[in-house]
């Protein structure tokens, strides 16, 4: 019987970064892909995208619905709640052998936690890294305590992990999965991305993405405005913008995003998820990505296009020197524009080495989980 693998899901983001992960394990002869849905992906307000996992030729095993219309704290919390009741029937029901949990997000979390009690052990992506401005930072570390494998993007979160008391022989450093569509994804073209979007794309343009910081008191309407500010110093760039995600606040921000496009229709487009293709061709294509967006960071220098990275909510995350980081105020948003939109910066991002790897994580990560024991029982490492 092959071994099964159970991959879980709950944004558009993760899923992009997955996909490549998911293909090779539907390709395999040695396992069985299973795919587990849950959060955004299953909400009609952020574009109900679990319909484009399915366009892409996946089955999806279950749909665990969690997300409450509510994006407070104690929102959150029992969103947290329900996903939990989910996850436990649909783990049971599937009895996979291993499960996959990228990052730090609180949906992945949820299953987490069922998987241990459960005791099916956890794969876990990308830890090891440091996102101070989230509580997303806190999840990560619980999550790589919960975990039996670790496949992480870079050489000091691998000693970090081990810091952890993981075992060395359990930490990968396999590079950050994204960058696989550097090599096997298709881009499109200017044109057939301006028809996919029904969007005219005439003119240099910026793809933006601002979620809310959720560790600090931070206003997440005030620090939009911010952004949107700056944005308007720059009138001869359009600007592709898109939805933040569930974690609190989030929602606070989607009616101001929808009325700055609404007021600007020809320069300014508002879409709740580019999917995976049309993101990764508009940032090939764009003059810069801007935002707080852990791709901003991760993927998009491998494009040698330049980041403006706001606040803190990334801060501690390995960064190449194409990323520019500034406050969440107007003033520090538009210098960095500025500076990120001249012609010798953005040829000198052309020529950044990205430290994330080179784009063959899922193949390394495929190798480890086909010729993975079954074990689950793990001790505590201490450093000598």
């Amino acid at each position: 019987m092959k071994r099964k693998i159970a991959i879980f899901t709950g944004s558009r983001a993760e899923y992009g970064l997955l996909y490549w992960l998911m293909k090779d394990l539907q390709s395999s002869s040695e396992v069985q892909l299973q795919i587990i849905v849950s959060g955004m992906h299953l909400s009609p307000e952020f574009g109900e995208t679990w319909r484009q996992i399915e366009e892409d030729g996946f089955h999806i095993d279950a749909k665990v619905e969690m997300l409450l219309s509510s994006d407070s704290a104690v929102g959150i919390v029992k969103s947290m709640g329900v996903g939990t009741l989910g996850f436990a029937d649909a783990l049971d029901r599937l009895q996979p052998h291993m499960l996959v949990v990228l990052g730090d997000r609180f949906e992945a979390l949820a299953i987490a936690q069922a998987a241990l009690i459960m005791r099916i052990p956890i794969a876990h992506l990308h830890g090891g890294e440091i996102t101070e401005g989230a509580y997303d930072d806190a999840i990560r570390h619980a999550i790589s305590k919960m975990a039996y494998l670790h496949f992480v993007a870079a050489e000091p979160y691998r000693q970090r992990v081990i810091q952890m008391g993981e075992s060395p022989e359990r930490v990968f450093n396999v590079g950050a999965v994204g960058i696989d569509h550097l090599l096997r994804a298709p881009k499109m073209s200017i044109e057939v991305l301006r028809e996919s979007l029904g969007f005219d794309l005439h003119s240099p343009y910026l793809v933006v993405t601002y979620h809310p910081v959720t560790v600090m008191d931070e206003d997440p309407q005030e620090s939009f405005i911010a952004l949107t500010e700056a944005l308007d110093k720059f009138p001869q760039y359009q600007i592709i913008f898109t939805y933040p995600n569930a974690d609190n606040g989030g929602r606070a921000i989607i009616p101001l995003l929808e009325a700055y496009a609404q007021a600007q229709p020809d320069r300014v487009l508002a879409i709740p998820s580019l999917g995976f293709r049309r993101y990764l061709s508009a940032i090939s294509m764009a003059s810069a990505v801007v935002g707080n967006s852990s791709s901003g960071i991760i993927e998009v220098p491998a494009f040698g296009i330049p980041t403006v990275d706001i606040g803190v909510r990334q801060k501690g995350r390995l960064a190449a020197n194409s990323i520019l980081h500034c406050d969440p105020n107007s003033d520090s948003i538009e210098q960095a524009l500025h500076k990120a939109l001249t012609s010798e910066f953005a040829a000198a991002c052309k020529t950044t080495v990205n430290p994330y790897g080179k784009g063959d994580a899922s193949e390394a990560i495929l190798k480890v989980l086909e010729n993975y024991d079954g074990a689950s029982h793990k001790s505590f490492h201490d450093l000598s």
